[in-house]
């Protein structure tokens, strides 16, 4: 039986992650796992008291905020599985839910990485997440198939390839994270997952969808709907992402031409629909970043303070 270890990053969320820990304790019955908690440099540090309430619990405190690739890396280092599921702490699990996903990764060498079917916790029939198709990287766009769908169980069929897992919750097989690298910690938040998954597809291994697993998502519970930490994350990062990850220097043209164009007016016409202000300025900020630092560059260029 091939040990898993379960990495998820908490922030400022401590009920949250809570709650993930008695829906692991109440569902799961696979017994090869370890489970770990990073503490991403929360106002008020919980760690000492979960380490007496949850005693069977790898907990790691960091006393700077890392962001979700550097959360989850620093997880990495005291991992001890042969698989790694990476979980966001606004999940709840469903029985079953480890083994199916470990039953891929056993039967399917060639997977790298696998994600369950998500439904959001507060519809519990709608889906939010059964697969993604390929990227377009000419203009950095693709589709999450099944999002708002009822789920009738019409992709319960469909174990097998797709284009990308899901942040929310992707185990990944340890063989290919060594060969890939680690995630790329300079998003900071947001797409980090998805350039990891593509340097694990560079490294000769699949990325599938396993429907007969499910989680259940609360999403953005920690950054919330729109804020203007996400809307320059999501743009700088969009743009980060096709500079590491695109097929060549035509197609990083023509997406900068597209982005710029039709991306950008778009948006700031959005803006100033729905009063955002300030929006603007962190979008001309995240263009402005990718224009004047590396693609490996770790200045976030966020004004946290």
């Amino acid at each position: 039986m091939k040990k898993v270890s379960l990495i998820t990053v908490n922030y400022n969320q401590n009920q949250v992650t809570e709650q993930l820990l008695a829906s692991i304790a109440s569902t799961n019955t696979y017994p090869a796992i370890q489970i770990i908690v990073v503490d991403n440099a929360s106002k008020q540090n919980p760690v000492p008291q979960w380490q007496t309430q949850y005693p069977n619990v790898t907990f790691i405190r960091s006393d700077v905020n890392l962001g979700f690739a550097g959360g989850n890396n620093l997880g990495i280092t005291a991992a001890s599985g042969h698989y790694l599921f990476f979980i966001n702490n606004d999940t709840e699990f469903t029985p079953g839910l480890v083994e199916t996903l470990v039953a891929v990764l056993d039967k399917h060498p060639k997977v790298g990485m696998v994600s369950p079917k998500i439904r959001y916790f507060d519809q519990p029939h709608l889906l939010q997440y059964a697969g993604f198709t390929p990227m377009n990287y000419y203009t950095m766009r693709n589709r999450c198939i099944g999002q708002f769908e009822q789920d009738q169980g019409q992709y319960d069929h469909t174990t097998g390839p797709t284009g990308y897992v899901h942040g929310a919750a992707m185990m990944v097989r340890r063989q290919a994270m060594d060969q890939a690298g680690l995630m790329a910690e300079n998003f900071f938040l947001y797409y980090e997952e998805m350039d990891w998954n593509d340097h694990i597809k560079r490294a000769g291994y699949e990325i599938w969808l396993e429907p007969k697993a499910l989680i259940y998502h609360k999403e953005s519970v920690s950054v919330g709907k729109m804020s203007g930490l996400k809307e320059y994350f999501m743009n700088r990062n969009r743009i980060l992402f096709i500079r590491r990850n695109a097929p060549s220097a035509f197609t990083i043209m023509v997406f900068y031409l597209y982005f710029l164009s039709v991306v950008t007016p778009r948006n700031l016409l959005s803006y100033a629909r729905q009063g955002h202000k300030g929006f603007a300025g962190l979008l001309f900020k995240a263009i402005r970043w990718n224009f004047t630092n590396s693609k490996t560059s770790t200045h976030l260029g966020y004004p946290f303070n």
